[in-house]
């Protein structure tokens, strides 16, 4: 007979999960009295550590738990300081000493190329911030059905939990937000129900340029303002008043069923659809649903190792693959000859474009196309390039675009990764082709998050 009734017991933990949870081993008897071995996940631990926990229905062969008490702690356990962490799912590493956080990060980078391979020593130590909080200049809250304003819970995307601070965000971003969150509870505004499919507001987008100060503000909800005239006139007063920062608010229309912070309408409530950010002295235009580095502190460290790494030259020509709005195109563009830079979405090349003409930067070209067929197009109009830089997304860039480009020959390769799993699988495609992997700098743009970013350079041996 199945054991349905929760069972206490104690484990230790033997490793953490790609999702930042410590993975624990036990073995238990069957009703027939043999051995049955179940696998537990538990949030919040740390290797080594030994543990109490309750866990329900003992006889699957994986469970998922929060322990009921840490027996033994990991020496870098530290007492995390938001209220919000044991429940919300923004972080997962607060009761991890950040120095304990970084290791574990290069431990990651040097696993996955391990796994293909490479030689482990080709990692150096991970770059981590001086001062690891407050570093997001973008979230996305999410309204839960009562109107209520916060972010998911771990491992639960229905449930919302309400947030009082943010300490990953700047202050000015959190107290924005915690704005809207009073004008929403005063007008009595209902939330996005998933389930149902009604219900008002559904998230709330708060974007600051570090540099220039300014703050962008976007409501997503499921019908225009003008059915909430006077709502909408005391959140613009509002906002006005408090936050003379935000020089972007937005009303987005979204009934679209897919739970993406996305826009059929844009209503401009008050300044511009965009603000304006700087980094490595260029400057960009920042609308709603352009990508660019949330940790601008980091992110400058990947644009300084990238040119460094990749030792441009003014003779030279260079392809940025996966290219966005240009955060490193127009850096790159200043040292070499010519840059080409190939990005699938429309909207991202017209911004390259944009920012390129901004900062009066005249040696670029920009081609919204898919990364494979992007490089045979450019590579008959534009020519051999000497340099080729990419950085995909998670998913990593694929091997027939890693073949396309080992089969491209440049010279040297700049790969910025943010997946170290995805990273190492692609690299191993251009052995073939005779690209050496010369070195990985992990770089941290997520402190207490399981996150990390990799900045890698390939020579071809001639």
């Amino acid at each position: 007979m199945t054991n349905t009734k929760p069972e206490t017991m104690v484990v230790t933990i033997e490793e953490l999960d790609r999702k930042g949870s410590g993975q624990a081993v036990t073995w238990r008897e069957n009703e027939l009295g043999n051995p049955k071995k179940l696998r537990l996940t538990l949030p919040q631990t740390l290797p080594g550590e030994k543990v109490r926990v309750t866990v329900d229905q003992p006889d699957r062969r994986r469970r998922k738990a929060v322990p009921d008490e840490i027996l033994e702690a990991h020496p870098e356990r530290t007492a995390p300081p938001c209220p919000h962490f044991e429940r919300c799912g923004g972080c997962v590493w607060q009761h991890w000493d950040y120095e304990g956080q970084l290791k574990q990060k290069t431990g990651h980078v040097k696993d996955a190329l391990i796994e293909q391979g490479f030689d482990p020593n080709l990692v150096q130590d991970t770059m981590g911030m001086e001062e690891p909080w407050r570093y997001r200049n973008k979230m996305e809250f999410t309204f839960s059905p009562e109107g209520a304003l916060g972010l998911h819970e771990q491992g639960n995307f229905r449930k919302i939990i309400s947030l009082e601070t943010c300490l990953i965000a700047s202050e000015q971003m959190v107290e924005a937000a915690m704005e809207v969150a009073d004008w929403v509870k005063d007008h009595h505004l209902s939330g996005y129900n998933k389930d149902k499919h009604e219900g008002l507001l559904r998230h709330l987008m708060v974007r600051q340029s570090f540099a220039t100060g300014e703050l962008m503000l976007a409501l997503f909800a499921t019908e225009a303002p003008g059915a909430h005239e006077e709502a909408v006139d005391d959140l613009m007063k509002r906002i006005e008043k408090n936050f003379p920062h935000v020089k972007s608010l937005l009303w987005l229309e979204n009934t679209a069923w897919a739970d993406r912070t996305q826009a059929e309408e844009i209503h401009l409530l008050a300044g511009r659809d965009f603000i304006y950010d700087e980094m490595d002295g260029y400057r960009f235009r920042l609308w709603f649903d352009t990508f660019f580095q949330t940790n601008p502190t980091q992110a400058q460290k990947l644009v300084d190792l990238a040119i460094e790494m990749g030792q441009p030259k003014e003779t030279e020509k260079m392809i940025d693959l996966f290219c966005g709005v240009g955060t490193f195109s127009l850096p790159f563009a200043s040292r070499v000859g010519e840059l080409a830079g190939i990005e699938i979405v429309e909207s991202s090349i017209e911004s390259a474009k944009r920012n390129a003409d901004d900062n009066g930067i005249s040696n670029t070209t920009f081609l919204a196309k898919d990364a494979r067929k992007g490089i045979d197009e450019m590579l008959e109009s534009f020519g051999h390039p000497q340099l080729l830089m990419l950085d995909p997304p998670r998913s990593g860039a694929g091997g027939k675009v890693m073949r396309r480009i080992g089969r491209a020959q440049p010279e040297r390769i700049v790969y910025v990764s943010c997946n170290p799993d995805t990273f190492a699988t692609d690299v191993k495609e251009l052995e073939p082709f005779g690209y050496t992997l010369d070195g990985v700098q992990p770089v941290d743009l997520f402190p207490h998050t399981v996150h990390v970013e990799c900045v890698a350079t390939l020579t071809l041996n001639k």
